[in-house]
């Protein structure tokens, strides 16, 4: 499955992004670079052209074909601060997806989209839109999966990725294709295992 596919990796960057959770520990935003560098490494086995990386707080920034020698440099070139405008971001990468699908451009089975956040977005509903609006263009359901994996521990943020996750089709979705990774899922397992767990589902 993971053969033949696209990944897209977006990385919240807003201001909460550098709280320490454990006392003397790393910040979320460091954890967040060494498991960027692992999914790139696992990621260029597969498809040696790179991930896309967009990281994300009022404004966003893409790159592409990352591979695992540039990952630190995009780390050095962001640092947290901001909001968290998650609609515009993942429209964004939705759109990018279509465009280069109706190019012909796109892999045999598809893209997947992994979103690292740690809190709610600014505006809730534009991204259940964008999530919504995405799932209508679809032929079907295996073509674009968007997995949320939130660290931190903001109950807000919690409450509303796993809404994402399960009642995206009574509110018009026509394909369940969110997967959600909340904090009490990451008890056992590292950032780095959940985004490689993420690739492989």
């Amino acid at each position: 499955m993971l053969d033949q596919r696209d990944f897209t990796l977006i990385i919240d960057k807003s201001g909460s992004m550098s709280t320490k959770d454990r006392a003397g520990g790393k910040s979320r935003w460091s954890i967040m670079q060494e498991s960027t560098l692992a999914l790139a490494s696992k990621c260029e086995d597969i498809d040696p052209d790179g991930i896309t990386v967009y990281t994300f707080s009022g404004r966003f920034r893409r790159y592409e074909n990352v591979t695992s020698a540039k990952v630190q440099q995009i780390f050095l070139e962001n640092e947290p601060m901001g909001t968290t405008d998650l609609a515009g971001v993942l429209q964004d990468a939705t759109n990018s997806y279509f465009q280069r699908k109706s190019a012909g451009q796109t892999k045999a089975n598809g893209e997947i989209i992994i979103v690292v956040t740690d809190g709610e977005p600014d505006d809730r509903k534009a991204v259940m839109r964008v999530i919504i609006e995405a799932s209508r263009r679809l032929d079907k359901d295996e073509e674009l999966a968007i997995t949320f994996i939130q660290i931190g521990e903001d109950a807000g943020a919690t409450q509303f990725l796993k809404a994402l996750d399960d009642e995206m089709q009574s509110v018009g979705a026509k394909f369940d294709i969110v997967d959600t990774v909340t904090v009490e899922d990451m008890e056992n397992y590292t950032l780095t295992e959940i985004l490689l767990n993420a690739i492989a589902d």
